[in-house]
């Protein structure tokens, strides 16, 4: 009588699924404590404290801060962290962010001015054969130490 129920239901349709690309965003001064998870990519300028699972990218912006654990497809991180980090590509640290915890990752990039204290696991893909290949990264002092080592115990050769 005032319309057709099509019209109607091809709206609410609509409504219901995301655009490719969109973006979720937490604001500054939002709190949000427990699960979160998204399809598509989000940016936190407030806290999240808990667990993030995300299909997408995770950007941390400079007045974010994330406390926990993310799971993510690519990650930037402008702001601070402190937790364990999934990411199933490439993580970005940006020059303004403090991050903190455990890693692991398959393509790493860390800007000069990033305070980046963390145990590194890289994912670096698969192997002729199929299995996935996991490297430890190790900090300069680990590799002094190893290389002071094996000089005074008159090593000939000297492996990391």
């Amino acid at each position: 009588m005032f319309g057709t129920t099509k019209e109607t239901e091809d709206s609410k349709k609509t409504a219901a699924t995301s655009p490719a690309g969109a973006l979720n965003a937490l604001v500054k001064g939002t709190v949000i404590e427990g699960t979160v998870r998204c399809d598509s990519d989000l940016r936190v300028d407030g806290t999240i404290k808990g667990k993030l699972s995300c299909q997408s990218k995770v950007i941390i912006g400079p007045t974010g801060m994330v406390e926990g654990e993310i799971r993510c497809q690519n990650a930037v991180i402008e702001g601070r962290f402190k937790g364990n980090l999934y990411v199933t590509e490439l993580l970005n640290v940006r020059e303004t962010a403090e991050v903190e915890g455990e890693i692991t990752t398959n393509k790493l990039i860390v800007q000069s001015g990033a305070k980046f204290n963390v145990a590194c696991k890289m994912d670096v893909g698969t192997t002729s054969n199929g299995t996935v290949k996991h490297f430890d990264i190790k900090t300069a002092t680990d590799a002094t130490n190893t290389a002071t080592k094996a000089v005074a115990a008159g090593a000939a050769e000297v492996r990391n």
